[in-house]
């Protein structure tokens, strides 16, 4: 059986809304570092994704490009992996990201998904097996990650069908 893995990264902190439109959101200096610490974190974890699946818009580039640059240059350095940037991340909900996921082809192993909340908070949660829940959900902060695995080929991605095996909070 394969293990698959799904990390799913919240975007890091954005510039406070101005008189331009949400998509156009750049990071706050804050957010850049936190997207760092965030490829400092996979990186010693040595969760590398085969397959990213980002939010096209610039605050989800911005963190999935930061977290790469800190990512590649970790103890353990691969291939930079495939990028999907995908536009139903950016006001979709859970239907969408798990439509995402069962698309994906079951050679690919490791699948990070960069996005916006409270959809990653809710794709966290609906993804807990029944046995690991809890009853609280916790919103994921920016810059937030949540990881987990299963057994399943994608095409079977559905509710309760990873378990929560990691958390973290990344701040530069």
């Amino acid at each position: 059986m394969t293990t698959r893995t799904l990390i799913l990264l919240r975007h890091s902190k954005a510039e406070t809304p101005g008189d331009f439109d949400d998509y156009d959101r750049a990071l706050a200096p804050r957010g850049v570092a936190d997207a760092e610490a965030a490829g400092v974190w996979l990186a010693d974890e040595r969760l590398h994704p085969d397959l990213v699946i980002c939010s096209p818009a610039k605050r989800t580039r911005q963190t999935w490009q930061n977290a790469a640059i800190a990512l590649s240059s970790g103890p353990d350095p691969r291939p930079a992996p495939e990028v999907h940037y995908e536009e139903s991340l950016y006001l979709g909900r859970g239907g969408e990201v798990f439509d995402l996921l069962r698309a994906v082809s079951d050679t690919i192993r490791t699948v990070l998904v960069v996005g916006h909340n409270p959809t990653m908070s809710e794709v966290s949660a609906l993804l807990v097996p029944d046995e690991q829940y809890t009853g609280t959900v916790v919103e994921m902060r920016t810059s937030g990650l949540a990881v987990h695995s299963g057994d399943q080929p994608w095409s079977q991605a559905e509710p309760g069908a990873m378990r929560l095996t990691r958390s973290h909070t990344a701040r530069g």
